[in-house]
């Protein structure tokens, strides 16, 4: 098996994992648990601290004692335990806290997924930037199969979602440690503010890309939006006599996955738009994709036009995600310098998965509960505030950000 399909392997399973439950998982809190919009925004917040300690954590134990794919494999085995335990939890508490622990282990596996990918694709004499991309889709094909099939077997307002993730993460776990291993490479031993990232905080003396990593927050938190409160949303709709029985109701998971396909189509065209119109126009392409996503979301119902809206709001999604997570993430890797780029891909992670979730979760708990009177949701307007910031973040960067784009300059990533 070549190393391009083993890597294949390693990305379908690992956003598998998480595609078993997380876009169905607010859905779960809100309507089987009966959790507040508040209560929900915290528990989401697990992702983010998550997202902003243990990357780091778990690259300083890569650092000096295990080495990449083996931490990637006993992060998932644990993780597999937790996932069983959190299927048992029914209050807030208890949903709280574990589902913190668990994501300790899960959001910094993303970060060495890519520390695998890269380190074997490079080794093998392979281009990162051309190569990796269509080894990473199989991730998002991943997430989408997952989805579909936690939805068609009916166990997205169900624990069984959680053992369900648990199966794959335990599979995941084993199979990782039949990979060629990625040592640290001691010629090169981070410090401890290289870890966390630290050391990366200089860039912020440069106001392009201070700018770059605070608008990259923000958009963070419009990620998290959707990830919350989008099959919640659909499913809601279910109160409606008229709605129960559309299709985008009773299969709200398998519409929402959608948004999944849509990327899948979008990341595979970063490098076009990347070398012709430069970071500042996809970034921007991507802010008024969340706009519109939020917006045909306001208008939108499960039958006539408003479901068109729905679907439309699915395919943007893709333009939405990669033009800012996948295509920021190479622009880093391009803008700095080779002595902190590490750190500087820890940075962005913060400020994206990090700081912006945590944002974007607390804020949307409190405008859903904000809107909502007893058991409704008035969401057309959670959803127009939404597309309200959305719109506001796209013209602040449009004015804000200055960058001249070379068209004629490869982009490229140095090994």
């Amino acid at each position: 098996m070549s190393i391009k399909t083993k890597l294949t392997i390693l990305n379908f399973l690992e956003f598998f994992v998480f595609g078993a439950w997380l876009l169905s998982f607010g859905k779960y809190m809100h309507d089987t648990l009966g959790f507040k919009g508040e209560e929900i925004g915290f528990v989401f917040m697990t992702l983010g601290f998550a997202s902003l300690i243990m990357p780091g954590v778990m690259g300083v134990i890569a650092d000096k004692w295990m080495s990449a794919n083996k931490l990637f494999g006993f992060s998932h085995i644990a993780g597999a335990f937790l996932l069983v335990w959190l299927a048992q939890q029914s209050n807030f508490e208890g949903v709280f806290w574990v589902t913190l622990l668990y994501l300790m282990f899960y959001m910094p596996s993303i970060a060495l997924d890519n520390t695998i990918s890269y380190c074997l694709l490079v080794k093998n004499n392979y281009d990162v930037v051309k190569d990796f991309p269509p080894i990473r889709v199989w991730g998002t094909v991943g997430f989408i199969i997952a989805t579909w099939i936690t939805d068609l077997m009916g166990w997205g307002t169900s624990h069984m979602q959680f053992y369900f993730a648990a199966a794959v993460s335990l599979l995941l776990g084993i199979y990782t440690f039949t990979l060629p291993d990625c040592p640290p490479d001691k010629s090169t031993r981070k410090t401890l503010a290289q870890s966390f990232g630290i050391d990366a905080l200089k860039l912020f003396k440069n106001k392009q890309m201070a700018l770059f990593f605070i608008f990259s927050m923000l958009l963070g938190a419009a990620l998290q939006i959707t990830n919350m409160w989008g099959e919640a949303f659909l499913h809601d709709f279910g109160k409606i006599a008229e709605y129960k029985d559309a299709f985008i109701v009773k299969y709200n998971g398998v519409v929402m996955s959608l948004s999944q396909i849509s990327e899948t189509v979008f990341i595979l065209t970063i490098p076009f738009f990347l070398k012709r119109y430069g970071i500042k126009t996809v970034m921007l392409m991507s802010m008024f994709a969340w706009f519109l996503r939020f917006g045909l979301f306001a208008v939108g119902t499960p039958a006539g036009i408003g479901a068109a809206a729905i679907i439309l709001s699915m395919i943007v999604y893709g333009m939405a995600f990669d033009f800012f997570n996948i295509s920021g993430s190479l622009y880093v890797e391009k803008e700095v310098s080779a002595k902190i780029r590490a750190s500087a891909q820890g940075l962005f992670m913060i400020m994206t998965n990090g700081i912006g979730a945590m944002m974007g979760a607390l804020l949307s708990g409190w405008v859903v509960d904000l809107y909502r009177e007893g058991d409704h949701v008035n969401w057309q307007s959670v959803w127009t505030v939404f597309a309200i910031y959305s719109l506001a973040v796209a013209i602040l960067f449009a004015f804000s950000f200055k960058y001249k784009h070379n068209p004629e300059e490869e982009f490229e990533v140095a090994h």
